[in-house]
């Protein structure tokens, strides 16, 4: 069996995988880190991988390398993966941008895509048919945006993501949710759009935490999977075996 890693912002996702089938799974938050070995000693598992955002802690890394199976840290500048990388800065990439855009790629079925990360920032990255991977574009998330609004401003309050979603808000509250959350989804469809006017047969892959905010137009060909990331680190464990 194997084992995904991925760090992101705001906590750690744990997948078994039996081949690139999909068997349990494991969200922690920073420090719980003996939950690791419980997971793993439940699975036979038999090497690993692991994706971060963020500079692991040494407490962290003390865990994965006492698990008893080798764990390889993806390094998108020097990590063998499908794709051919044409970012100029391979050394900055997000390892999780990576690892969605191979999970992504390995579903094509022989179509261009691009995947939208709704997360801490939202992501787009683009693959071609041939498996070349120019980059993308970085922005806020939805809970960025919320947040920044209250830090930048004197008088505007901290307003949660979850809640009414108006046409026009008529309250601050509804008026702050809806400009950002309704400004997200504008962004995404129009980054979608565009993409479908250079690329017909385009395929979308959707995922990140922030996704269950948003309304994608039904009208694109659009897929919503939550393990994207985790599917493109398995796939490329399985690549460098």
């Amino acid at each position: 069996m194997n084992l995904t890693i991925d760090i992101g912002n705001t906590r750690t996702k744990l997948i078994a995988f039996n081949g690139s089938q999909l068997m349990d799974e494991l969200a922690i938050a920073d420090g719980e880190w003996n939950r690791i070995a419980i997971f793993c000693n439940s699975h036979h598992f038999e090497r690993g991988i692991l994706s971060s955002v963020i500079k692991p802690t040494a407490a962290f890394m003390s865990v994965v390398h006492s698990l008893g199976f080798p764990v390889m840290e993806l390094h998108p500048a020097s990590t063998p993966t499908p794709l051919n990388i044409l970012y100029k800065t391979p050394a900055t990439l997000g390892a999780d941008r990576l690892a969605a855009a191979v999970g992504a790629w390995m579903k094509s079925e022989g179509c261009p895509v691009l995947i939208v990360d709704a997360g801490t920032c939202i992501t787009y990255d683009f693959v071609t048919v041939a498996g070349d991977y120019f980059g993308g574009n970085i922005s806020p998330g939805v809970e960025t945006r919320l947040k920044s609004l209250h830090e930048f401003t004197a008088s505007l309050p901290q307003v949660e993501a979850e809640g009414d979603v108006p046409d026009l808000g008529y309250s601050t509250e509804t008026a702050i949710r809806s400009g950002v959350v309704k400004g997200v989804e504008y962004e995404i469809n129009g980054y979608i759009s565009d993409y479908l006017l250079k690329y017909p047969n385009l395929l979308v892959y959707l995922t990140g935490g922030g996704q269950k905010y948003l309304h994608i137009s039904e009208k694109t060909p659009t897929f919503a999977d939550d393990y994207l990331v985790s599917e493109g680190l398995n796939h490329i464990l399985m690549y460098n075996k």
